[in-house]
């Protein structure tokens, strides 16, 4: 994935995780449960940390270039997709089996930090 394909994909990101902490915060609040809240707030917490992850991956792939951070930003994207994905789904159907699928997400982020690391210690500068 280019840098600047990933750095508008964050920025999506980003946009998309404020309107649902708002949603959540002001739309929600009144329909759904608190636990199903607290989930929905787990999820909105996770897709922001993540699409700044992507952002900041895009910014040091010209440092450090290589497959490794190309490979981090993909499974950043995927992570988000499914984890908060899962969560917000979960929130909003009650829907229990979704929460299954969840960790799936969960191990994208962490090889997508694994990668981020390996770019750091491993690949030459450029």
């Amino acid at each position: 994935m280019k840098e600047r394909t990933l750095i508008a994909l964050g920025a999506l990101n980003m946009f998309i995780a404020v309107g649902c902490g708002a949603f959540g915060a002001h739309g929600l609040k009144k329909m759904i449960s608190e636990e199903m809240l607290a989930i929905w707030h787990t999820a909105v917490t996770y897709q922001v940390m993540h699409a700044l992850g992507m952002i900041a991956v895009a910014l040091l792939m010209p440092r450090l270039g290589g497959a490794a951070l190309r490979w981090a930003g993909v499974l950043m994207l995927a992570g988000i997709v499914v984890f908060s994905g899962s969560l917000y789904l979960l929130a909003l159907t009650g829907t229990r089996m979704l929460g299954a699928i969840t960790p799936f997400g969960g191990v994208g982020f962490l090889a997508a930090w694994l990668l981020v690391a390996w770019a750091a210690c491993k690949q030459p500068a450029k």
